[in-house]
């Protein structure tokens, strides 16, 4: 019974289906931690609950403005900009 359940399912054509499953477990991994360990706004130790809301904006322009956003903020929202140039500016 256990072999043919893996048999089943450890197929090649289901590995797509594995990597597609385990980025998208990964990026909702990677915003759970961020926003439990440097959020402004999520509070996870009873102190800091207590407090209420704290208008702390200096914290939050912070958390925003990471340095991904910095990097991608003046690029152009292309995927792939010399095959578009390519196609769009003929010389």
């Amino acid at each position: 019974m256990a072999s043919s359940t893996v048999n089943r399912w450890l197929r090649p054509e289901v590995y797509p289906l594995f990597a597609a499953v385990g980025v998208a477990v990964g990026i909702c991994g990677f915003s759970l931690v961020r926003n439990i360990c440097i959020n402004p706004e999520v509070r996870v130790s009873k102190e800091t609950r207590t407090a209420g809301v704290l208008e702390n904006f200096a914290e939050g322009q912070k958390y925003a403005e990471h340095s991904l956003r910095k990097l991608v903020r003046n690029k152009s929202p292309e995927i792939m900009p010399s095959i578009n140039n390519f196609f769009t500016n003929p010389k």
